[in-house]
């Protein structure tokens, strides 16, 4: 390798999926910047290129596998040149099949899981050490273990310089993993038990993002309100998490995804009624409406048990908005069972949602039962799901005009002479405006609503 190639290595990743996963490409390139890996924009430059899989989305991994046959013809033109490209693929994907991977692809270098991404340096060393023997002879590195040891402790801190790049919002994990072992469900198999984070590495990567800039933070977690972290010695909840987190001067908004029914406790909702940080937007998927299906998923709540809930974090916070996620077509669902959730969309009012057909995951108890559903079916109650939703949507959208609130103005607008933000809600905003309004909360009147965004006047500027 010559001194120039290690002074000037370039590193694409491509992120599929959920926050999380974005958040994980984020401190990917934070590893390998201090090896001498700058990222770029175009794969076909790559030195090396790595892949952030999902597996919640159907046919996830024929996807990876048709990415990978890009990325082979790119790897060759590079080598006719030359050059070279080193390949990884991460993620769940990854995790799940992993081996599959290794020998399907042997364009592939390194098949590494959501655990193991803070060896990727020491991986990407060793792959560099083989490249010189012929293809034939090496081997992809593949590790999807599960280790004890904590993977956020062995990550360099995230670059000021990067984060800054990153804008006035950020993602910040303090929770991976999941216990609940819902039958539709790979993340417990991708993702492993439940783990949170010290309550003092949160704090620290917080406090390093709102001095780059950052003016809001989500927390993310595969079941974010389960977390428990230790802080010296105590176990802390994301409530008393919350708390901690708004004593950070400069942090202007808090939120949080995604939530489980069963873990809305007593102190997160009263989080949500005390501190002015925490936006009254609540993401708290329920699948389904009806008791036998949320059974089979394995819920372990009910329909009116979830409604309760909701009801509950009304009280404290009246001007809470509710996002969810429905399954349309799970094994078993009968027009009744359909028709109950149809009914429980129609009770909470969604400000948005997140609809699916149900399509089997392999190594998941759904996958292995009966009674499937049709696909003409499904397609039908999805519209219908998805076309109440919609309407709910522009509803909640329509009620905002003629409201003052506050937007976080993060972007110049579409049009010239336009800036853009985002409500409490996590709308869309436009308003007339020049660039000085970027990087602060202002006060605007919505005025009008377009078809995925509030149209906004600007009034007084209520932050710096």
């Amino acid at each position: 390798m010559t001194e120039t190639r290690a002074n000037t290595k370039k590193l694409f990743i491509k992120t599929y999926g959920c926050q999380m996963n974005v958040y994980d490409s984020d401190r990917m390139m934070d590893a390998l910047a201090p090896h001498g890996y700058e990222t770029t924009l175009d794969m076909a430059t790559a030195d090396l290129v790595l892949l952030n899989t999902c597996h919640i989305r159907e046919k996830a991994s024929e996807k990876v596998f048709s990415e990978l046959g890009r990325l082979k013809e790119l790897q060759s033109e590079r080598r006719a040149l030359g050059g070279d490209m080193m390949i990884g693929v991460a993620g769940c994907v990854a995790q799940a099949e992993g081996e599959e991977i290794a020998r399907r692809a042997p364009v592939v270098d390194m098949v590494f899981g959501p655990q193991a991404y803070h060896k990727l340096p020491e991986m990407v060393s060793r792959t560099e050490s083989t490249r010189h023997l012929h293809q034939a002879l090496r081997k992809p590195i593949v590790d999807t273990d599960f280790p004890e040891e904590d993977k956020f402790a062995h990550l360099p801190a995230a670059r000021k310089e990067v984060t800054i790049k990153r804008g006035l919002t950020a993602f910040l994990t303090v929770q991976e993993g999941c216990d609940k072992f819902c039958s539709f469900c790979v993340v417990p198999y991708t993702r492993g038990a439940e783990v949170s984070r010290p309550v003092s590495q949160i704090l620290a990567e917080a406090r390093g993002l709102v001095e780059a800039g950052v003016k809001e933070i989500t927390l993310l977690g595969q079941n974010v309100n389960a977390y428990h972290g230790d802080d010296e010695g105590r176990v802390v909840g994301l409530g008393e998490l919350a708390h901690r987190l708004a004593e950070i001067h400069g942090l202007e908004r808090l939120r949080y995804t995604t939530s489980h029914p069963r873990d809305m406790d007593d102190a997160l909702i009263a989080a949500h009624r005390d501190l002015d940080i925490l936006m009254p937007y609540l993401h708290l998927p329920v699948q389904s409406g009806s008791d036998s299906i949320l059974k089979a998923m394995n819920r372990r709540h009910t329909a009116a048990e979830y409604l309760k809930v909701i009801e509950t974090i009304k009280t404290a916070r009246p001007d809470m908005a509710l996002s969810g996620d429905f399954i349309v077509g799970f094994p078993g669902e009968t027009d009744q069972d359909f028709e109950d959730t149809l009914k429980i969309i129609a009770d909470v009012g969604y400000a948005s949602a997140y609809s699916f057909k149900y399509s089997t995951r392999p190594g998941t108890p759904g996958a292995n039962l009966g009674d499937q559903v049709d696909e003409a079916v499904k397609n039908e109650r999805l519209w219908r799901l998805q076309d109440l939703v919609n309407a709910q949507t522009t509803a909640f959208h329509a009620s905002c005009v003629g409201k003052t609130i506050p937007v976080l103005v993060e972007r110049p607008g579409r049009m010239p002479g336009q800036v853009g933000g985002r409500s409490p809600y996590l709308q869309a905003v436009h308003l007339d405006g020049g660039a000085e309004l970027i990087g602060a909360i202002h006060q605007v009147e919505i005025v009008g609503t377009s078809t995925n965004s509030l149209v906004g006047r600007l009034k007084v500027s209520v932050a710096a």
